[in-house]
């Protein structure tokens, strides 16, 4: 039946019309990914009015190439000047923007292509064999259940601090400040917003994010005369031409990054307002924590690029998953696909893909081949791009101001997120003279409202915080972001040698069984088992070895 599905699919796509519609969206939502500001929800909803007079595979078809376009297009900007094209490919410039730096732009380019390539292909397999499944997770979680996966998330921002993990938390909180101001979503109260009713609407996400990363790294690269005059390429040999083989060999030797992330962007993507935005971050936090070298993270290595883009392009499948299964759009970019089904009269539910067995086929597939599109029509535009690494500094700097405020005006055209585009790129200039972290502010900042508003939720439904500890989404998630907080602490006492040490892996295996287990069905209480016997093992070992760490072992 699969096999029937697949065919009648191919049969309706591979044609020159629909190749040519989808190799058009690719490229569009290329371009677009790498313009910062403007976001592929904006990319997606001016491709919508072109689809209305198309068959619903077709239109289908263009905008998920352009979906498919737009979330790897934003490592070109993030890459080469430092700016994310798109919030979720924030955590991409931390290493790739380095690397750049380093005099290997080609490279951090090809690793990101590749990446984003292997993650968007695990993420279509998944798509296509495992929906209805990985659906039914989505249904399980409740605000309880996403208020602790955000406390979660939140946890990173003591990995993203790196050393100074004083700067990093005051960062972090003030970016969770900046987030409450404007009105209340659950209440409908304004609050510091001082009168103003430019205010009341809060601080606008992509402009705050524009402005902390790219107009502070603008006013900090021409600050010197000097340095202003010079071209990225004058700082350093820098490789013009995209280095494939050195990619993909960099990408085989660290395919376990590769797998990790792209499931965790699939996992995320299934959360209906997780997203992206948090799926990179999150798979560069458990890149950065598995690492044996994560004191090498942000200073341009591979595993930092291949981790956020792994995982940024596997989220959309995971939201096609959810939106197909249940019709439940995980991000703004679904919501606008879900209308597009409303439109065609396709209502998705549980049935769908049985129902309409052609269409859905027809999406999973042009998710497939959207994704090796991507990787050819990518290739050859990133010879235009890595060209911006030749031209003068305070050239590139006019150029690229003058289009982050074109790209946030746009949005609402309100000419207050001019204004806030400003003093928060005056704000991280001052942070990063006074060694501030941007990074957990940026992820306060995203994270803030999702919190506060499930919070507010769970609240409503009971005042009782015992559902915090029971519902076993919860307690899974405060489990490992207790364990997360405590990484840090872990590794540098590890260095130590001290004692307690030795137990953080055995408690982290038996806590993380119990919500597990109280999952219920088949699969997951198998799985808690694996994990208590991992752990007892970790322990026997330990036990055995004399409670003694494997450097003094090696002495003795």
């Amino acid at each position: 039946m699969v096999i029937d599905n697949i065919i009648a699919a191919l049969d309706v796509l591979v044609n020159g019309h629909a190749m040519l519609l989808m190799a058009v969206g690719v490229s569009a939502g290329l371009i677009a990914g790498a313009i910062p500001g403007f976001t592929i929800a904006m990319a997606v909803v001016l491709t919508l009015p072109f689809t209305f007079a198309m068959p619903a595979h077709l239109g289908l078809a263009t905008m998920v190439s352009v979906l498919v376009g737009g979330l790897s297009g934003g490592l070109m900007a993030g890459i080469l000047t430092g700016i994310p094209g798109t919030p979720s490919s924030v955590a991409t410039t931390f290493d790739g923007f380095p690397m750049a730096r380093n005099g290997e732009p080609g490279l951090a380019l090809g690793i990101g292509v590749w990446s984003s390539f292997c993650g968007g292909i695990i993420s279509a397999i998944l798509l296509m064999t495992m929906a209805p499944q990985l659906a039914k997770i989505g249904l399980e979680f409740n605000p309880w259940g996403y208020f602790m996966l955000v406390i979660f998330a939140l946890t990173i921002t003591a990995s993203l601090a790196g050393k100074n993990m004083i700067k990093g938390l005051i960062a972090g909180a003030l970016g969770l400040l900046l987030r409450t101001v404007g009105e209340d979503e659950a209440a409908g109260m304004a609050r510091f917003d001082f009168g103003s009713d430019v205010l009341l609407g809060g601080f606008d996400f992509i402009a705050v994010l524009i402005g902390l990363f790219a107009f502070s790294q603008l006013l900090n690269d021409v600050r010197d005369p000097e340095t202003a005059r010079k071209s990225l390429t004058q700082r350093g040999t820098v490789h013009v031409k995209i280095e494939h083989r050195r990619a993909i060999r960099e990408i085989a030797k660290r395919w376990t990054v590769v797998v990790r992330s792209s499931l965790i962007g699939v996992f995320t993507g299934i959360l209906p307002g997780a997203g992206g935005s948090i799926a990179n971050i999150l798979a560069y936090d458990q890149a950065k924590k598995a690492s044996p070298y994560p004191e090498k993270f942000g200073t341009g290595i591979a595993d930092g690029i291949i981790a956020p883009e792994s995982s940024n392009n596997a989220v959309e499948g995971g939201a096609l998953i959810i939106l197909m299964a249940l019709g439940i759009p995980g991000d703004v970019t679904a919501a606008i696909m879900l209308g597009a089904l409303l439109m065609n009269d396709v209502v998705p539910s549980p049935s769908f893909i049985t129902e309409e067995p052609v269409l859905a086929y027809s999406i999973f597939i042009s998710f497939f081949i959207a994704t090796f599109m991507m990787l050819g029509l990518q290739s050859f535009m990133l010879r235009i791009f890595v060209r911006v690494t030749r031209i003068p500094m305070y050239m590139l700097a006019s150029i690229i101001l003058g289009f982050c405020g074109i790209g946030v005006f746009a949005l609402q055209n309100v000419t207050f997120d001019l204004w806030t585009l400003l003093w928060f790129g005056i704000l991280g200039f001052l942070m990063r003279h006074f060694g501030f972290p941007l990074a957990p502010m940026i992820l306060g900042v995203v994270l803030g409202n999702i919190a506060e508003l499930n919070l507010s939720r769970a609240l409503a439904i009971t005042p009782d915080l015992t559902p915090f500890f029971t519902r076993p989404w919860s307690l899974f998630f405060m489990i490992i972001a207790i364990f997360s907080a405590l990484f840090p602490l872990f590794q540098g006492h590890r260095n130590q040698k001290r004692f307690w040490t030795l137990f953080y892996l055995p408690a982290a295996c038996f806590a993380i069984s119990l919500p597990l287990i109280m999952m219920g069905g088949t699969v997951r209480p198998t799985l808690a088992v694996i994990v208590f016997c991992f752990g007892a093992y970790q322990l026997w070992q330990r036990k055995q070895n004399g409670w003694q760490f494997e450097a003094d072992q090696e002495t003795t």
